[in-house]
């Protein structure tokens, strides 16, 4: 029987889906239900493509009670700037999770991928950093660079934000955009051991393969997020501080071993601590996140399909038939 896909573009989803305490706590419970069980979430499937500059990322995974399952395919191709052409594109399909038949297309060209992206840093800063945040950092100047404090701000409201990337003209404009954004202090720093010993918050989001942080940064009282190795080879955390941190904690510990912080650490023969936390244990309380204000603590966050899952049945169900709908 014929019936109706709903068809909905990145202009629409952008008018439509904002980065807000409502979508981070859709994420949140998100990662508390992987802790539950009975999450169907396959390994990523991810494709280096070092002929083309590029990669290609596939997450999907199915949430027991919810309508739907997505599967998102995001592709980044870095020399497509040269081109005239955003290097990150991509969209989302979700089924129904009774029938199997395709419920939404969200032409997102990355867009929703950003916003559970930022909204997953703001539910391991509310669950992590300390309860006060006078300064947060970010190592990394572009879009996520700006979402992550966008939605840390919104969970830890702190009122000076520092900046620091390679090229000290984006990290201005990164600052003066949060600035602007935010209405609060902001300064671009030219050395990241500053930025980490004057904040509270650090957030790492570069695509580095080598570390940006070191460990003998880290300081009492310190969360740092470290959310760009999404990919084996991709590195932004000295691996030993993960042993220095008081509590390390995965959006995904089988996903951390093979492309997280966690596989730097296990590389150079380092991780001794066992089987470390996932977020979602922590929100649920069964595995301890930050005991005392003072602990050192570090979240790996290497995006999991359940966001995925979890952004694209929020985005039907909040808002039904928008866009256009096609029928098969």
């Amino acid at each position: 029987m014929p019936h109706d896909i709903q068809i909905v573009t990145e202009a629409e989803l952008r008018r439509l889906v904002t980065l807000d305490l409502t979508v981070i706590d859709v994420i949140e419970r998100a990662f508390a239900a992987l802790a539950r069980g009975g999450v169907v979430m396959p390994p990523i499937l991810s494709m280096d493509l070092p002929g083309a500059n590029g990669e290609v990322d596939v997450k999907t995974a199915y949430i027991p009670g919810f309508d739907g399952f997505a599967i998102k395919v995001s592709p980044g191709f870095f020399d497509n700037p040269k081109r005239g052409l955003p290097s990150l594109n991509g969209l989302m399909i979700l089924f129904s999770a009774t029938t199997g038949l395709v419920q939404s297309v969200f032409l997102d060209n990355g867009y929703l991928t950003d916003i559970r992206t930022a909204a997953a840093g703001a539910v391991a800063a509310r669950h992590l950093a300390p309860e006060r945040v006078e300064t947060a950092g970010v190592i990394g100047t572009g879009v996520q660079a700006r979402l992550q404090m966008q939605a840390a701000h919104l969970v830890r409201p702190f009122a000076r934000v520092l900046v620091h990337g390679r090229d000290m003209e984006k990290a201005r404009a990164c600052a003066a955009d949060l600035a602007a954004t935010l209405g609060i202090a902001a300064e671009a720093v030219a050395d990241p051991a500053k930025l980490v010993a004057e904040s509270q918050l650090v957030v790492t989001t570069t695509p580095a393969r080598a570390p940006v942080l070191k460990a003998d940064w880290l300081h009492p009282g310190l969360h740092v997020t470290a959310m760009g190795s999404d990919q084996e080879g991709k590195n932004e955390i000295d691996p030993a501080a993960l042993i220095r941190a008081d509590a390390y904690v995965c959006d995904r510990v089988s996903q951390c071993e093979r492309q997280g912080e966690l596989r730097a650490a296990l590389a150079a023969g380092l991780w001794t601590k066992g089987t470390p936390a996932e977020l979602g244990e922590v929100i649920a309380g069964t595995r301890p996140g930050r005991r005392t204000p003072d602990d050192i603590t570090l979240c790996d966050l290497t995006g999991t399909g359940v966001q995925d899952t979890a952004i694209a049945t929020h985005v039907r169900a909040r808002f039904g038939t928008a866009g256009t709908l096609v029928r098969a």
